[in-house]
C-alpha cells in the first residue's frame, strides 16, 4: 500500500489537526494584513489627501505581488517543497507589513504593499494545498474550507484594529500591529513535517513513511510491516529504508517549463481552463467590492469610524458561511456548491448595490461577505484536487497568479466606473457589473467543471 493509500484511510489525527491549527494562524494573520488596508485606503487617502486613482492603485500594489508570489512559489513547491516555502513567503509577508508601517511616502508604500503581496500570494495555494496532502480522501475538501475559515477571523482582526486603532493611532500602528503576529506563526511552521505526498512523489519514501506511521499511531492503526511504493509508471518498489538503491530510483525533478506546459496538455486542459476563469472571475468580483467597502460607506455619507463598524458587522458574516461551506463539500460535492455560492454571492452583489438603508445595506453587506467567502473556501479546496501531485502547486499556483489579475485591475477599475457615472449612480452599475462577473463564473463551473468529491486525484477522468 503506497503512502497516498495509507493517508487517504486515516482519520483525524493529532499531527493534521495541528497541520490545520497552524496552517489556520498563518492565514489568518495574512487575512488580518489584506482586510487592514482597506481601512488603510481610507485612513491614508485622507492623511496624504491621496485621489481616487491612487489609492487604487495603492490596493493594486499589493495584489500585483500576490500574482507573481502565486506563481513563482506554486513552482518552486513543487521542486524544493511545501514547508520549505510556506516558511519562506510568510517571513516574506511580515517582513513587508512592517516596512509598509515605516513608508516615508506614498511611492515607497507601493513598493512595500508589493512586497507584501509578494508573501501572502505565495503563501495561500501553497499552504492549502500542504493540508489537503496531510488529510484523507473522505475530508480534505472540508479540512481545506476550514483552515480558509481561519482568513475570516483574520478580516474580524483587521476590522476591529481598523475600528478601534486607526482612528487613535493612525494607519501605520495597523502595519505593526500585522506584522509581529504573521512573524510569530512563522516560527510556528518550524513544527510542521512536509507532506507525506510530496516526499512520496519525490522518491523519499523512509521519511514519508516515518510521518504516516507516526500519524497512524497516534490513531492506534497498526502500520504495515513493509512498504510498498506506486511507482509513477504502476511499477511496485520495495522500499529498503535508508538504502541509496532506493533513494536513487527518486523521478527526476520536473523543470519549471514543464510543469507549466503539462497544465496545457490535453490531460489537464479543462481543468486549467475552469480554474484560470474561476480565479480570474472571483478575484475581480471580490476585490471590485472588499477593498472599497469603507470608502464607498463614506461615499455614501457615512463617517469613516461608522464604515468601519458596519464593515466589521459584514466580516463576521464569514464565519457561517465558511462553517456552510465546510459542511456542504462533502455532502453534495465541490461543484454544486461553488456553483451555489457564486450564485448567491452574484444575488447579494445586486441587493447590495440596490440598498436604500442602512438596515438593507448591512443585510446585503452580509449576505455578500457570507457567500464571497464560502466560495473562496471552496476554491482553495478544490484547485490541489484536479493536479497530480508532481504538478499540484504548479498549478494552484498559476491559476491564483492569473487571478490576481483580476484582483489588480480590478481596484482600479471600480473607481474609474464610479467615477465615469458619477455617485448618484455609479454605486449601483459597479455591483451590477459585479453581479454579471459572478453569473459568468457560475455558469462556466456548473457546465464545465469536474467533480472530485470522493475520488483519487489520478482516477477521476475529465
Amino acid at each position: 500500500m503506497s503512502i497516498s493509500q495509507r493517508l487517504d484511510k486515516l482519520p483525524a489525527t493529532p499531527l493534521l489537526r495541528k497541520v490545520i491549527f497552524i496552517a489556520g494562524l498563518g492565514l489568518m494573520f495574512d487575512a488580518m494584513d489584506q482586510g487592514m488596508v482597506t481601512g488603510v485606503i481610507a485612513s491614508i487617502g485622507l492623511d496624504w489627501d491621496l485621489t481616487t486613482g491612487q489609492r487604487g492603485f495603492l490596493a493594486s500594489s499589493g495584489v500585483l505581488g500576490m500574482l507573481f508570489g502565486a506563481l513563482v512559489s506554486g513552482l518552486a513547491a513543487d521542486r524544493w517543497g511545501r514547508r520549505t516555502i510556506v516558511l519562506v513567503t510568510l517571513l516574506v509577508f511580515s517582513l513587508g507589513s512592517f516596512l509598509c508601517g515605516l513608508a516615508p511616502g506614498y511611492e515607497w508604500l507601493l513598493v512595500f504593499r508589493f512586497l507584501t503581496g509578494l508573501g501572502l500570494g505565495g503563501e495561500l495555494p501553497v499552504v492549502t494545498t500542504m493540508v489537503s496532502e496531510f488529510s484523507s480522501l473522505k475530508n480534505r475538501g472540508r479540512n481545506v474550507v476550514i483552515v480558509e475559515s481561519f482568513w475570516a477571523w483574520g478580516w474580524i482582526l483587521a476590522a476591529l484594529v481598523a475600528y478601534l486603532a486607526i482612528p487613535l493611532y493612525g494607519w501605520r500602528a495597523a502595519f505593526f500591529i500585522g506584522a509581529v503576529p504573521a512573524l510569530f506563526a512563522a516560527g510556528l511552521r518550524f513544527f510542521i513535517p512536509e507532506s507525506p505526498r510530496y516526499l512520496e512523489q519525490r522518491g523519499k519514501i523512509a521519511e514519508a513513511d516515518g510521518i504516516v506511521r507516526r500519524m497512524e499511531r497516534s490513531v492506534w492503526i497498526k502500520p504495515p510491516a513493509d512498504i510498498t511504493h506506486q511507482g509513477a509508471q504502476g511499477n511496485h518498489l520495495q522500499d529498503f529504508i535508508g538504502s541509496p538503491e532506493h533513494e536513487a530510483q527518486a523521478p527526476a525533478k520536473v523543470s519549471l517549463l514543464k510543469a507549466v506546459a503539462s497544465l496545457w496538455s490535453r490531460e489537464y486542459l479543462r481543468s486549467t481552463v475552469v480554474l484560470w476563469v474561476l480565479w480570474f472571475g472571483v478575484n475581480l468580483g471580490y476585490y471590485g467590492f472588499v477593498i472599497w467597502t469603507p470608502s464607498f460607506l463614506v461615499e455614501q455619507g457615512f463617517d469613516l469610524v461608522r464604515s468601519f463598524e458596519y464593515t466589521l458587522y459584514m466580516c463576521f458574516a464569514q464565519i457561517p458561511g465558511y462553517l456552510t461551506a465546510a459542511i456542504l463539500i462533502e455532502v453534495i460535492g465541490r461543484k454544486r456548491v461553488l456553483t451555489i455560492f457564486l450564485v448567491g454571492t452574484a444575488g447579494a452583489a445586486w441587493f447590495f448595490g440596490h440598498a436604500t438603508s442602512l438596515p438593507l445595506v448591512i443585510l446585503s453587506g452580509c449576505l455578500l461577505y457570507f457567500f464571497a467567502l464560502g466560495t473562496w473556501g471552496c476554491i482553495y479546496s478544490y484547485t490541489p484536487e484536479l493536479y497530480p501531485t508532481k504538478i499540484r502547486t504548479s498549478g494552484a499556483g498559476a491559476a491564483s497568479a492569473f487571478g490576481r489579475v483580476g484582483a489588480f485591475i480590478a481596484p482600479m477599475i471600480v473607481p474609474v466606473v464610479y467615477a465615469f457615472v458619477g455617485p448618484e449612480y455609479g454605486f449601483e452599475l459597479v455591483f451590477v457589473l459585479l453581479t454579471v462577473v459572478f453569473i459568468v463564473v457560475a455558469l462556466v463551473v456548473g457546465f464545465l467543471g469536474i467533480e472530485t468529491k470522493g475520488k483519487e486525484i489520478p482516477e477521476f477522468e475529465q
